[in-house]
This record gives C-alpha cells, sequence and structure tokens, in this order.
C-alpha cells in the first residue's frame, strides 16, 4: 500500500512526493484513515514510528477545507526541540497547501511569535507554557480550533506539564478532535485521556526493538572514571558523529567541557541553555561543524541526524522505552552503528530488563590498557586522563536479537 490509497488532496500528496515518502509506516496505516473519520484516537508508538505524520496529513487535508487565517490546529509538546521538528513536518509536508505553520514555545522573545500568529497560521505547534502565555495575553485563540494534539504524552507526565495542559483544555470550550499519542500509557495518562477524549479509538504500534544494524556494548566502570574511559574510547575509535547521553544537565555540561579541554569539537544540549544556543548545538552536529553533542534525554527530543555513527550512554537509561530512543538516533537508513553503555553496580536491575527486551545477554567489555584502579578523586579534584596504549576492547559486541 502506498500513501495514494488514502485519497489525499493533490495538494498534501505534493508535498508528500516531495519528502520522498513512499510506503505508510504501522502507525500511519492505522492512524490515518481513523483520524480522517475525525475519531479521537489514542497513538501509542515509540518516537521514529512516524508517527508525527500519522497525524499531521490528515490534519492537512481537513484543513484544505474551511477558513483560514485562524488557529485549528494545535499540537502541544514537551520541548523545543519537538516542537520545532513538528512544525518542519508541517511546513515540509504542507508546502504546496497555503497552510502555515508556527513553532511556540519559550526561551526565546515573544514579539516574533506574535507577528507570527497575527499573519495568520492555521497550525501551531506549542510547548504548554509559553502557550498559556499566548492565551493570557490574547495573542492566540483557540475559538475556530477543529484539531488538538497532544504529543508525548507520558514526557509531557514526566515533565511536570499536565497542570499546564490542563490550563489550556479549559480554555477549550466548543467540541473539537482530540489526538493523544504516547510511547506508554501509565495510569496518569489513561486518567488524562479519560476525561478529555470522546468515545476514542486505540491505535497500537509494537513496541519497536533496536535496528538490527546497531551493536551494543556494556563498559562496567566506576562512576569517577566514566570521563576518562569516554576520552579513551574517543581517541581509539573511528567515529562520524557522537551522541552522548547523560542522566543530568549538570553532567551534560560538565562532560561537554571537559572533552572541550580534550581537544574535541563538542557542544551540550540540556533545559537550561538559552534557546539560540540550543539551535546553534543542533545545527553544528547536523552540518558536522559539532561531531560530538552531549545531551540529556529531555533536551535530545527532536534529534534527527543520520550520519551519527555511535550513541554512548555516559549514563545507564531509567528505562528500556528510553535505551531504546536513545539508541534509535544510529544504525539509521541500513547504516550500521554502535551503541555504548557505561555501567556501574546500581545498574545491574536495568541492564536486566534490557536483556530480557533485546533477548540477548550482552556482554561486558574492558578496555585494554586502560587503568581501571585509578582511585577516586579527593574533595572533587579533578583527576587527568591515563590513556591507554593497546587496542579498544577485549570482545566484539553482540548484534541486538528480537
Amino acid at each position: 500500500m502506498n500513501f495514494e490509497a488514502f485519497d489525499f488532496h493533490p495538494s498534501v500528496m505534493a508535498g508528500v512526493r516531495a519528502l520522498g515518502y513512499s510506503v505508510p509506516t504501522p502507525v500511519q496505516l492505522k492512524a490515518i484513515p481513523l483520524v480522517m473519520q475525525e475519531r479521537d484516537v489514542i497513538g501509542l508508538a515509540q518516537t521514529g514510528t512516524g508517527k508525527t505524520a500519522a497525524f499531521v496529513l490528515p490534519i492537512l487535508q481537513r484543513l484544505m477545507s474551511g477558513p483560514r487565517g485562524h488557529v485549528r490546529a494545535l499540537i502541544i509538546s514537551p520541548t523545543r526541540e519537538l516542537a520545532e521538528q513538528t512544525c518542519e513536518v508541517i511546513n515540509g509536508l504542507g508546502s504546496k497547501t497555503g497552510l502555515r505553520g508556527i513553532a511556540v514555545y519559550g526561551g526565546v522573545g515573544i514579539e516574533l511569535q506574535i507577528r507570527g500568529l497575527r499573519d495568520g497560521a492555521e497550525i501551531v505547534t506549542a510547548c504548554p507554557g509559553r502557550l498559556l502565555d499566548h492565551l493570557w495575553r490574547g495573542t492566540i485563540s483557540l475559538s475556530d480550533l477543529d484539531v488538538l494534539v497532544i504529543d508525548e504524552a507520558d514526557r509531557m507526565f514526566d515533565m511536570g506539564f499536565l497542570p499546564e495542559v490542563r490550563s489550556v483544555l479549559k480554555c477549550i470550550l466548543h467540541k473539537h478532535q482530540t489526538l493523544l499519542f504516547s510511547a506508554t500509557m501509565p495510569a496518569s495518562i489513561r486518567c488524562l485521556a479519560r476525561e478529555i477524549l470522546h468515545d476514542p479509538v486505540t491505535v497500537q504500534v509494537d513496541r519497536q526493538l533496536p535496528a538490527e544494524t546497531v551493536s551494543h556494548a556494556l563498559y562496567p566502570v566506576a562512576q569517577h572514571l566514566k570521563t576518562n574511559l569516554l576520552k579513551e574510547i574517543l581517541r581509539r575509535t573511528r567515529t562520524e558523529s557522537v551522541l552522548v547521553f547523560t542522566r543530568t544537565k549538570h553532567r551534560a555540561e560538565r562532560v561537554s567541557q571537559q572533552l572541550v579541554r580534550a581537544g574535541y569539537r563538542v557542544s551540550s544540549l540540556q533545559g537550561d541553555l538559552p534557546q539560540n544556543r540550543r539551535r546553534a548545538a543542533l545545527e553544528g552536529f547536523r552540518k558536522g561543524s559539532i561531531k560530538i553533542l552531549v545531551a540529556t534525554d529531555i533536551a535530545a527530543r527532536g534529534i534527527d541526524v543520520l550520519s551519527i555513527s555511535h550513541v554512548i550512554n555516559y549514563d545507564m537509561p531509567q528505562t528500556t522505552d528510553d535505551y531504546i530512543h536513545r539508541i534509535g538516533r544510529t544504525g539509521r537508513v541500513e547504516k550500521n552503528g554502535d551503541a555504548i553503555t557505561f555501567v556501574t553496580s546500581a545498574d545491574a536491575d536495568r541492564i536486566s530488563a534490557l536483556e530480557r527486551l533485546l533477548n540477548a545477554p550482552l556482554e561486558r567489555l574492558t578496555l585494554q590498557g586502560f587503568d581501571y584502579a585509578q582511585p577516586a578523586p579527593d574533595n572533587g579534584s579533578r583527576l587527568s586522563a591515563q590513556p591507554g596504549r593497546h587496542g579498544i576492547a577485549s570482545k566484539r559486541p553482540v548484534k541486538g536479537g528480537r
């Protein structure tokens, strides 16, 4: 089946062809017909399954008829990067429709957004806090809203945004179509869905396993030696672009600074950065002027770079879903990729859960010549790296199983 089977308006199909879309993904096959029937839909799918187009295409189709110059579709996103990425998809797929999308988020001046809204955007992708600012100022009106999308609902809950989302919902007083997309369905999200959706249909795509083109490796290491080990792996490994994940914003900034001092072209991506620095980091990473990006999970939503050869988990991800999300950034478009995870004794339960997901044991590797006996520094003093000289690892990583 191809996209012609959905019978989209010719202007919508022109955008589909311009972006090179050919065969719908499973979530698109299931969700698009239901959304086009104007049903409320719960979509359960991981990031990277094509869910953005699953709601964007039916929205464009619906908005081809009816008034222009008013906000008729609102997509609420948990992060600035995801809001921008969704807006890019809207404007790409809708490039021949005359419909306009705008991204609205904090961390940047509000005046430019106000001008864009006054110019008559029909589709808004927004982070909850800045959206409420616009609603309170009266610079966004939802009186003509046809479709509301709550994207990455579980991540919205993790970030504490549900109170803001509920405040937005109170501003929509008329009947409309509601779509809720989430990777998981915790009790809090089920409760929200019961409150705001009318007779919803659930579309669920089986959990996506890592691509078979990705090799997985675990490196047991003491916490205080992680940065030294990271430097040594980078020194010995041939890479294209490398994405390093840390658990906290402070650690992302600290690790990136240490890599800069070691001579690498590095930037960080974390929630405390101003938007201009976040955008510059992403652009540099996409274009290749920055070879290593150190990021937190939250800030990394929206990273879409095809040339990432290695994902390195400086900190073990909290859940298997987070692991899938992280390493889905490498091994794309039939390229090989490597996923390297530093683990400590505190990660035993997470490792067991990951091995159950992959249905394969993961070998614990050691870096030959690396001094694992270095003591922890006293009183936070810095420890210089002690590069080894021989070989990278004692064993090859295993491929992900199914």
